[in-house]
């Protein structure tokens, strides 16, 4: 499946070249946006995988734009375009959520290598962040869990041992996690 890019630029030459450019290079336009509020809706209904966006647009810029995607939809990756090249602005875009930034004119030496490594970025991030999201889960789990052994251990004068077996047959006779398990009697106490 390719790779769906959204493109937001005030100028719908520059959206026309970009276009080009990413399709000759097998990418699928997923949609345009003359304004920073159109891109921010855009995410919203075709989920691209990746934002073009110009920093000076009206109604809402680029870097504000950015912010609004990445606060929103953190798993879409975002590249700045513009003719600007200070500290300041790149430093913007980087707080914004910016993953690449390519200066004006864009030109397919600029733009794919940018893209590729934003979308490298994106996936290390996607990867992390589900990692931290699986951790979590198990550390709710063993929280459960220790304090399903302990109320076992006062109800019922079990050791934390004792408490543990009686938690894993109970799991496997009612074919359930263990963790489901200490849940219950958590709940139930």
């Amino acid at each position: 499946m390719p790779v769906r890019i959204v493109i937001a630029d005030d100028e719908a030459l520059t959206r026309l070249d970009v276009r080009e450019i990413l399709e000759d290079a097998g990418y699928e336009v997923a949609g345009e946006a003359e304004d920073g509020l159109d891109a921010v809706d855009l995410c919203g209904s075709c989920r691209p995988d990746l934002v073009l966006l110009d920093v000076k647009m009206p109604i809402v810029d680029g870097l504000t734009a950015a912010s609004m995607i990445h606060e929103e939809h953190p798993e879409i990756a975002l590249v700045m375009m513009t003719a600007y090249n200070d500290r300041q602005f790149i430093a913007d875009a980087a707080a914004s959520g910016a993953s690449g930034y390519v200066v004006k004119p864009v030109t397919e030496k600029s733009l794919i290598p940018t893209i590729e490594i934003a979308l490298s970025r994106r996936a290390e991030i996607t990867g992390l962040r589900r990692d931290l999201a699986e951790q979590k889960k198990k550390n709710e789990e063993q929280k459960v869990i220790a304090r399903a052994k302990a109320l076992l251990a006062e109800q019922r004068g079990m050791t934390e041992n004792e408490a543990y077996a009686y938690l894993r047959t109970l799991a496997m006779r009612k074919r359930r996690t263990i963790a489901e398990i200490a849940g219950i009697l958590v709940r139930k106490a």
